[in-house]
């Protein structure tokens, strides 16, 4: 499956690479576009989500990669406020 790295800026300024083991996360997040860290939660994991799920459909198992960054994203985000931004800086 192709996997794709995707950068973050969180508000505190720090950058982040994120993984994805599939394309899926294409289709909710876009390099260049600022969320709001609510809306960077909910489109991350449910994009994370739907990873996990094709790697399950191809190969039998969840994506433990996808789960666990997925679980970061959501740790990282409660130290900010909901309406802070996230930036997503490349996708790769």
């Amino acid at each position: 499956m192709p996997e794709v790295i995707f950068k973050i800026k969180w508000p505190s300024g720090d950058i982040e690479s994120c993984y994805s083991p599939s394309t899926s996360i294409l289709n909710y997040l876009e390099a260049g576009k600022s969320y709001s860290v609510e809306d960077f939660v909910s489109l991350s994991s449910k994009a994370l989500e739907i990873a996990s799920q094709k790697v399950m459909d191809k190969y039998g198992f969840r994506c433990t990669s996808a789960e666990n960054q997925a679980s970061k994203i959501i740790a990282t985000a409660k130290s900010f406020g909901a309406k802070e931004t996230v930036t997503c800086l490349s996708m790769e």
